[in-house]
C-alpha cells in the first residue's frame, strides 16, 4: 500500500467542503491513516511550498496557506498518488474535468481548494513535515476484501 499527502486548503474550510472532498477519497475506498486541522505559519507553508520559492507566484501562495485553517491528510490505498491527483483535476480548475474535486467545486486557480502530492519522493516530504510517526494509524478496514481483490 501507497500512502499520499492532501491539504484541503482554506478556501476548502470556508466553503464548507471539507466533508465532500474526504467524502470523494473515502466513497473511492482509499483510507484516512492520519487527519488533523491546523493553521500553517509563515514558516510551515514556506517548507512545504519551498520548490516554488522565487516564482512569481509564491508570495500568494504563502499567503492564501496561512490565511486560514487547513485539513491535513494521509491517505493509504493501491496506486493513491497518482488517483488522488486524477481526483484533484487539473491545478487550474477551468481546465480540470468535470466530476473531478477541482472541476466540481473550484473555479480559480488561486483558490482551488486541495493540494496532493505529486509523487513518492513529495509524498513521503510532506507526510513527515505534517505528522509525526505516532500520529499515522495503521488499521486494517472491514470493508478492504471488497476494495481490493487480492487481500
Amino acid at each position: 500500500m501507497e500512502r499520499t499527502f492532501v491539504m484541503l486548503k482554506p478556501d476548502c474550510v470556508q466553503r464548507n467542503l471539507v466533508g465532500r472532498v474526504i467524502t470523494c477519497f473515502e466513497e473511492k475506498g482509499y483510507k484516512i491513516v492520519g487527519l488533523k486541522m491546523l493553521r500553517l505559519s509563515r514558516e510551515m507553508a514556506e517548507e512545504h511550498y519551498a520548490e516554488h520559492r522565487g516564482k512569481p507566484f509564491f508570495e500568494s501562495l504563502v499567503a492564501h496557506i496561512t490565511s486560514g485553517p487547513v485539513v491535513a491528510m494521509v491517505i493509504e490505498g493501491k496506486g493513491v498518488i497518482a488517483a488522488v491527483r486524477q481526483m484533484m483535476g487539473s491545478t487550474n480548475p477551468l481546465e480540470a474535468a468535470p466530476g473531478t474535486i477541482r472541476g466540481r467545486f473550484a473555479v480559480d486557480v488561486g483558490r482551488n481548494v486541495v493540494h496532493g502530492s505529486d509523487g513518492p519522493a513529495s509524498a513521503a516530504r510532506e507526510v513527515a513535515l505534517f505528522f509525526r510517526p505516532d500520529e499515522l494509524i495503521s488499521y486494517r478496514r472491514e470493508d478492504e476484501r471488497w476494495v481490493y481483490e487480492d487481500l
